[in-house]
C-alpha cells in the first residue's frame, strides 16, 4: 500500500503547485474512519481508497481529484458524512464525493433497478464535472483487479457483466484506452474463462513460434518510412484476447483463419505527415479493401483521431495499421484526461461539454423508469459509428442500422417528433431507411406531426426510443382515459344513475387514483374490472331498483353480450369507438383486419386497452371463459376514415405471364394500396396467395373483391380469417 508521503510525491511530480496539506488530511481521515474494515482479500479496507487515488495520479488528475478518490468510499461505508466533507475539505470536493458514492441505501425494488437508478443518478453528476467519472473508473479499475477475492462465483459474474456493459463504455466514451482495455480484459477472463485461457494459450504458442515476426514487421515499416523522409515512431502488439474473440465471432471463423492478429501503430509528427504516411504503405502493400477509416476527419464521439488500414504487409502477412500524431496518441491514450497536459481544465470539469452525455441526459428526462433508461443508455453507448451529414453539412454520428428517425432524434427532439418524411441523397425515402455512411439526409416535419407507435420497432438510439415511448405513454393515457369515460358513462346511462359530483376520495383511494381522469384510465386500459367500480360508485338503492344487485362484479357489463344486438353503429348500446387512435387504446386484431362495416366486438386486455375483432372472428372462441373481457363496441366514424386499416384478401391466381401486374393494376385503380403480399402455395398452374390491401372500409374492400373477381386470370378470391 502506497504510504503518505509517496502519494504527496506522485502529485508534486507533475504538479508542483499541489495542496498537499489537503492531500495529507485527506489520506489521515480516510484512514481514520475506515478504521479496521478490511477487503476480501483480507487486506485493510483503507488499501482501496489509496489505490484508486494512485491510479487517479497515472493520469495527472488535480488535487480535488485524488483528496475524491481517498474519501470517495467515506460516506458510503462509514459514518462520515457529506456535510462533514465539505466542512473539511470544501465544496468541489464534497460535490464530486456525493457524485461518486454508490447510492446503495436506495430503497428499491430489485437489484436490477437499483443498478439502473445508481446508474442514472451517476449520469446526473457526470453531467456537472467529468472528474466523477474518472474518479469512478479507478474505483471500479481497482475493484476488478481485486475480484478474483470474491468467493461467489455467481457475485464475481454479475460484477463483471456490470463492468462489461456500463463502465468499459463508459472508459471509451471519455477516451481512456488502457482503463478501458483492462476492464475489459479481467472482465472476460471472468466472463468467458475458457475462451480466454484457449486464446491466450494459443497466442502463446504463435509467439513462440513466431521468432519475434513484431519486431521484423515493425523494422520494415520504419525503413520504407525512412526512406521517405518521414520520421516516425512505431510500435507493434498482439491483438488482446477479447478483440480476437469478438472477431471471431463476428467473422464466424476459427482462431486458425483469423490472419490479422497483429496490429501497429505509427505515431509522426503532424497531420500531413499522417496522409503521407498512409499513400506511403498503401504504395509499398497492398491494401485489403472496406479496411480504410479516416477518423482524422471525422473523430469519434470521445475525441480519437487516427488514420485505421489493414494491408497484406511485410512478410505478406495481414496486419492492421494505425497512423496518429503524438498529441492525437496521447488524446487516444489518456483520452479527456490528456486536456489537463494541454492546459484545458475546464473543458475536463463540464460534462455537458461531451455531446454523448448530452445524449444521455435527453434519454434520462424522456424515461421515468429506471430499468427502461438502462436498456435506453445501453442502446447508446454500444455503437458501431455510422457517420451523416445534415443539408448544412454538418457531421451525426449514429450506431449501425440507425434509421432516418434515428437520424432527426439526433438532430433535435423537437425534430424527431415532428418528422413526417425524408430525403437521403436528395431522393424521398421510408422514414425506415437505414442510413449510411456519407449519406446526407434532410428530415422534412409538419406542425401537425406526432411520433407512431410502430416507429418503436424501427429505430435503434436510446434517444429515439426513449422519446417515442414517452409520447406513447402520454398519449395512451389520455386515450385510456377518452375510454374508461365513455365505458363509464355508458354504464351510468344503462342504470340511470346520473352522478352528481366527482367519485369520493374514499372510493378513488380504493382503486389506487388519485383523480376521476386516474380512475378512468385504469378502467380503460383494463387495469380494474367495470363492474366492481359501478358498484362501488352507484347508491345500492339504484343497484337494487335495476335488479343488479345480486350479480357479481365479472357478470356486470356494459351490455349483455348474449343478445347479439349492436356492433353495426345502428344499437346505442354499442360504445362507439370514434376518436380513439388506432395503436393506443384501441388495436385492430391482425387475425381477422376489422373494417368500418363490420359487425364487431371488444376484447379488454389489462395494460394494453380494447381489441377489436369481427363477430366472427374465430379467436374469439379462446375467451369464451372470461365474460367480464367482453365490449360491446360499434364503428362510430362520422365524416373522418381512420387511416391505415388493412383488409386481407386470399387469391387463387392463374400462373401465367403479366398475371400479377394485372391483378395490381385492378387494386389500385380501386384506390386500394397493397400493404403486403404472400404466396403460400404454388403449382404448375396456380398460386395461392395472402394480399394485405390498405382500405377505408368494408364497402371499399367488397369493391375490389368484385373487381378482383371479374378478372379472367383469378380463379378465386375470398376475404381471409388469418
Amino acid at each position: 500500500m502506497m504510504r503518505q508521503y509517496e502519494l504527496v510525491e506522485r502529485v508534486r511530480s507533475y504538479d508542483p503547485t499541489a495542496d498537499e496539506d489537503a492531500l495529507n488530511r485527506a489520506y489521515v481521515f480516510s484512514m481514520k474512519v475506515h478504521g479496521s474494515q478490511t477487503r476480501a482479500s483480507g487486506d485493510p479496507y483503507f488499501s482501496h481508497p489509496v489505490e484508486v487515488a494512485g491510479i487517479l495520479t497515472d493520469y495527472r488528475l488535480d488535487t480535488a481529484s485524488i483528496v475524491t478518490g481517498l474519501l470517495h468510499d467515506t460516506v458510503e461505508d462509514t459514518v462520515a458524512t457529506i456535510d462533514q466533507i465539505d466542512t473539511l475539505f470544501g465544496d468541489e470536493v464534497a460535490r464530486l464525493v456525493d457524485g461518486v458514492t454508490k447510492l446503495s441505501r436506495l430503497e428499491l425494488q430489485s437489484p436490477d433497478s437499483g443498478h439502473a437508478e445508481n446508474f442514472r443518478k451517476l449520469l446526473l453528476a457526470i453531467s456537472e464535472d467529468i472528474r466523477v467519472l474518472l474518479v469512478k473508473l479507478a474505483d471500479r479499475l481497482h475493484n476488478m483487479r481485486t475480484l478474483h477475492y470474491i468467493k461467489s462465483s455467481e457475485k464475481r459474474a454479475r460484477i463483471a457483466r456490470e463492468t462489461m456493459e456500463i463502465y468499459v463504455p463508459l472508459a471509451e466514451r471519455i477516451g481512456i484506452q488502457e482503463i478501458k482495455e483492462e476492464l475489459e480484459d479481467i472482465a472476460f477472463r471472468e466472463l468467458y474463462p475458457d475462451a480466454s485461457e484457449s486464446i491466450i494459450s494459443r497466442l502463446n504458442f504463435l509467439q513462440e513460434q513466431g521468432d519475434d515476426i513484431i519486431t521484423r514487421i515493425s523494422g520494415e515499416i520504419n525503413r520504407t518510412l525512412v526512406e521517405a523522409d518521414i520520421e516516425a515512431w512505431i510500435s507493434g502488439r498482439t491483438k488482446r484476447p477479447v478483440s480476437i474473440w469478438r472477431k471471431m465471432h463476428s467473422k464466424k471463423v476459427d482462431f486458425e483463419q483469423l490472419t490479422d492478429i497483429n496490429a501497429f501503430r505509427i505515431v509522426v509528427a503532424s497531420v500531413e505527415d499522417c496522409y503521407r504516411a498512409l499513400g506511403i504503405i498503401h504504395t509499398k502493400y497492398r491494401m485489403i479493401p472496406g479496411e480504410f477509416d479516416d477518423y482524422i476527419s471525422t473523430p469519434k464521439p470521445n475525441g480519437y483521431q487516427s488514420l485505421h488500414t489493414a494491408l497484406i504487409g511485410p512478410e505478406a502477412h495481414r496486419i492492421e495499421v494505425q497512423i496518429r500524431t503524438t498529441q492525437m496518441h496521447e488524446i487516444a491514450e489518456l483520452g479527456v484526461a490528456a486536456h489537463w497536459q494541454y492546459k484545458q481544465g475546464a473543458a475536463l470539469t463540464e460534462g455537458k461539454n461531451y455531446h454523448w452525455v448530452r445524449q444521455l441526459l435527453d434519454i434520462l428526462e424522456s424515461s421515468n423508469n429506471p430499468d427502461e433508461f438502462l436498456e435506453h443508455t445501453k442502446l447508446e453507448m454500444f455503437p458501431d459509428q455510422v457517420f451523416c451529414f445534415t443539408p448544412k453539412g454538418e457531421i451525426i454520428n449514429l450506431p449501425q442500422g440507425a434509421t432516418a428517425i434515428d437520424f432527426a432524434y439526433a438532430v433535435h427532439s423537437e425534430i424527431g417528433d415532428r418528422c413526417i418524411g425524408t430525403r437521403i441523397n436528395g431522393k424521398m425515402a421510408p422514414l425506415r431507411t437505414e442510413i449510411g455512411n456519407g449519406d446526407q439526409v434532410e428530415i422534412l416535419t409538419s406542425t401537425d406531426g406526432t411520433p407512431s407507435p410502430t416507429w418503436e420497432n424501427w429505430v435503434v438510439t436510446g434517444k429515439a426510443r426513449a422519446r417515442i415511448r414517452q409520447f406513447i405513454r402520454g398519449e395512451r393515457r389520455e386515450e385510456f382515459v377518452k375510454l374508461g369515460h365513455a365505458m363509464l358513462d355508458h354504464a351510468y346511462r344503462e342504470i340511470g344513475y346520473t352522478p352528481e359530483e366527482d367519485p369520493p376520495q374514499k372510493a378513488l383511494k380504493h382503486f389506487g387514483a388519485d383523480t376521476l381522469d386516474g380512475l378512468e384510465a385504469m378502467i380503460g386500459s383494463g387495469g380494474i374490472q367495470l363492474a366492481e367500480v359501478v358498484q362501488m360508485l352507484v347508491p345500492e338503492e339504484m343497484m337494487q331498483d335495476n335488479d343488479l344487485d345480486s350479480l357479481s362484479p365479472g357478470d356486470l357489463n356494459i351490455v349483455d353480450f348474449s343478445t347479439g344486438q349492436g356492433g353495426d353503429g345502428e344499437d346505442s348500446d354499442a360504445i362507439a369507438i370514434r376518436g380513439l387512435t388506432p395503436g393506443m387504446a384501441v388495436h385492430y386484431a391482425n387475425c381477422c383486419h376489422p373494417l368500418p362495416g363490420d359487425k364487431i366486438v371488444g376484447i379488454l386486455t389489462p395494460g394494453k386497452g380494447v381489441t377489436v375483432h369481427t363477430k366472427d372472428c374465430e379467436t374469439l372462441e379462446s375467451f369464451a371463459d372470461t365474460p367480464e373481457r367482453w365490449m360491446e363496441v360499434a364503428w362510430d366514424l362520422g365524416p373522418q376514415q381512420p387511416e391505415g386499416l388493412v383488409g386481407r384478401i386470399n387469391l387463387i391466381v392463374s400462373n401465367e405471364r403479366g398475371a400479377l401486374g394485372t391483378l395490381t393494376t385492378v387494386i389500385a385503380q380501386n384506390l386500394g394500396n397493397i400493404h403486403n403480399l404472400k404466396i403460400t402455395s404454388r403449382s404448375a398452374d396456380f398460386y395461392e396467395m395472402l394480399v394485405d390491401i390498405e382500405v377505408e372500409s368494408t364497402k371499399h374492400l367488397n369493391d375490389i373483391i368484385a373487381a378482383l373477381r371479374a378478372m379472367r386470370e383469378i380463379s378465386s378470391v375470398t376475404r381471409a380469417q388469418a
